[in-house]
């Protein structure tokens, strides 16, 4: 029986033992390694992408040192994530195409207050921190114009 996303192996190594997920807004797919097949438009929900210990640590060193954005090098084929026709399938009902916008603002200003939190209480290196970093810049990158 589908009971939806599954956790799924590392998305740079194909490590089946990952210490670190990442939830990204939909729109940000196309930033993914192999990801001209995915129509993100129809997927609902977020997608999570995992990553094993020193893949993780490499993915820290690249957003909070270097500055840089590291999805290119992400697999989508090792992200977790849920596609409207698996609903319309299990239900047997067609839905119109999701309204990404709600998941949009809610991550982006749940990334914001994070960074601003971080900033103001010194810290640098949490899984959150190095989340909101990633989910800001993959949003910009897309030209994502999402208003709190």
């Amino acid at each position: 029986m589908y009971t939806g996303k599954t956790e799924m192996p590392c998305c740079l190594c194909d490590d089946p033992d990952t210490v670190a997920r990442l939830d990204l807004p939909p729109k940000v797919v196309p930033l993914l390694k192999h990801s001209d097949p995915i129509a993100w438009r129809d997927i609902v929900g977020e997608v999570s992408i995992h990553f094993c210990r020193s893949d993780w640590d490499l993915v820290c060193d690249l957003v909070l040192d270097v500055g840089q954005l590291p999805l290119s090098r992400c697999n989508v084929a090792r992200a977790s994530f849920d596609i409207r026709e698996d609903f319309e399938a299990l239900l047997n009902d067609v839905r119109d195409e999701p309204d990404q916008t709600p998941t949009e603002r809610r991550m982006l200003a749940q990334a914001r207050e994070t960074i601003e939190d971080a900033k103001a209480n010194g810290v640098e290196n949490t899984r959150d921190v190095v989340e909101a970093y990633v989910r800001v810049w993959a949003m910009e990158e897309v030209g994502a114009k999402v208003r709190n």
